[in-house]
């Protein structure tokens, strides 16, 4: 059986990402509505932070569509809590549907039947990666099904390059308009093969916003994209303005000479994430 302060911060941390939009994205919000220069954009953003707000007030959801609750844990294979933590993750989910409250997201894709609780075959998803240590670290990510539905996967040719990957990227944001809920944060997975750059690009969005890849090349092409995504003008809610993406953030594996994938996920202006911190003394820390 989990132990039960541990589904409790699971618990806890689902519902901060449902209703406390990180601090990063807050302030991020806030500079974008100081230097749009049209009245309807920062009508729109301030729209979005009356939102933010509101949601903190009322310890409410920030949006009704809280997503399929996604976990992404790096685990220290001496780690003693490691055998129990997908029970852990499970019993957080469902318990969090129902407290939260999250919205029952899960259906099955044959007989549409939802079982109410974020559960189901292959739910909640945990995405596993073995690191050296005793500690765990617990990411969760809300993505909500409106800019899920954008996500894009690109087979280039190798002689397209980095001028095909920005040419994706811009034609991209353009075709998705409003429909991501903008001003988005887009992760670029690049190379790999196609599984694995859709799965960099997901990983990508759990960066804060304006945190850079640690190699210069790649943090380059991120401060570009940025500049190229926010000189379309699509803008808040798809209505014209300078910040169509609050951050571009790129990950990179290498690839198959004779391929060049691209994955492109935008997340919603409501980047829901939080973080626990599993301690080798056994403590458990929200971070």
């Amino acid at each position: 059986m989990a132990r039960p302060d541990l589904v409790s911060e699971l618990v806890s941390a689902l519902r901060r990402a449902a209703i406390q939009l990180p601090s990063d994205v807050v302030r991020a919000l806030g500079q974008a509505q100081a230097t749009e220069d049209t009245p309807r954009a920062r009508a729109e953003l301030a729209t979005i932070q009356a939102a933010v707000g509101a949601a903190c007030a009322d310890s409410a959801p920030l949006c009704q569509d809280t997503g399929v609750p996604a976990f992404f844990v790096q685990a220290g294979e001496r780690s003693p809590r490691l055998p129990l933590l997908r029970e852990a993750i499970c019993e957080a989910v469902a318990r969090a549907t129902h407290e939260v409250p999250l919205r029952p997201n899960s259906v099955d894709p044959f007989s549409g039947r939802n079982p109410g609780d974020n559960s189901g075959l292959g739910l909640p998803r945990v995405d596993w990666e073995l690191v050296a240590g005793n500690e765990i670290r617990i990411d969760v990510l809300l993505k909500g099904g409106g800019s899920e539905n954008m996500s894009l996967l690109c087979m280039l040719t190798p002689g397209e390059g980095l001028a095909g990957v920005k040419r994706a990227v811009v034609d991209h944001v353009v075709a998705s308009a409003g429909n991501p809920c903008p001003p988005t944060v887009i992760g670029v997975g690049i190379g790999g093969g196609a599984a694995v750059s859709l799965h960099l690009a997901e990983r990508a969005l759990l960066r804060r916003i304006g945190e850079r890849h640690p190699e210069t090349q790649v943090a380059l092409l991120e401060q570009e994209l940025l500049t190229l995504v926010n000189g379309t003008g699509v803008g808040p809610m798809g209505l014209g303005g300078r910040t169509t993406a609050l951050d571009v953030h790129v990950e990179v594996a290498f690839r198959h000479p004779a391929s060049f994938p691209v994955g492109i996920l935008l997340q919603c202006w409501a980047a829901r994430r939080s973080s626990v911190l599993l301690r080798a003394d056994g403590t458990i820390e929200a971070t």
